[in-house]
């Protein structure tokens, strides 16, 4: 590294889409300058790193790849424009809610069924005099739950509409997890109806609390 200099190891580091690629470099030149201490087998520790570095760059380049090769096929699909039109799902995310639906909405029948296959609908587990005790259904898909989920907590920080409900399940004394769930839960609906109607997603306008 000392012979490579930082404005290499920097730019290096560049071209495999290191973040924070300045920083990183300062810090490994930084260290390999005050590193001057020979230690027995380092030259073998050495090369065992090197192979387990270009394993890992070679992994994340198919990676890379791969996550490619999906959104093209994704954008090919009929609905895609639909599905990205709604604030939080990108291609992958898209990807793997037409993996886990096919995108034919009519083989779920309801929102209801929908919201059970993905985990977002809760199932009563009522027990003698005990009632009202619901619990995440024991079978679903968790693709599926991982896509609603994560495209709410996006929709978050990019969607007034989903801010605003989220906010709003807060202040009801829901913990965050519950909250994005809810939230989910919502846009699940939201995302049955728009492929049901074949319409996009159009935001509303701010409503103004009085």
């Amino acid at each position: 590294m000392r012979r490579l200099g930082q404005s290499r190891l920097e730019s290096w580091l560049r071209n495999r889409k290191i973040r924070n690629a300045t920083a990183v470099a300062a810090t490994a030149i930084e260290a390999a300058t005050a590193q001057h201490t020979t230690l027995p087998g380092q030259r073998l520790a050495a090369d065992m790193v090197s192979r387990l570095a270009k394993g890992v760059i070679a992994l994340n380049e198919e990676i890379a790849e791969v996550d490619t090769l999906i959104e093209s096929r994704f954008r090919q699909h009929q609905h895609a424009k639909i599905i990205l039109s709604l604030p939080g799902f990108g291609p992958l995310l898209g990807a793997e809610f037409l993996a886990s639906t096919g995108g034919d909405m009519t083989v779920f029948g309801t929102a209801d069924r929908l919201a059970g296959v993905a985990g977002l609908a809760p199932a009563p587990r009522d027990s003698g005099r005990v009632s009202g005790n619901l619990h995440r259904p024991r079978r679903y898909d968790r693709r599926l739950l991982r896509a609603f989920y994560l495209s709410a907590l996006a929709s978050i920080r990019w969607c007034a509409a989903s801010k605003t409900y989220y906010d709003r399940k807060r202040t009801e004394g829901k913990r965050h997890t519950q909250a994005v769930i809810a939230l989910a839960r919502r846009r699940l609906n939201v995302l049955r109806a728009m492929l049901r109607d074949n319409t996009e997603y159009q935001a509303g306008p701010a409503v103004i609390a009085a």
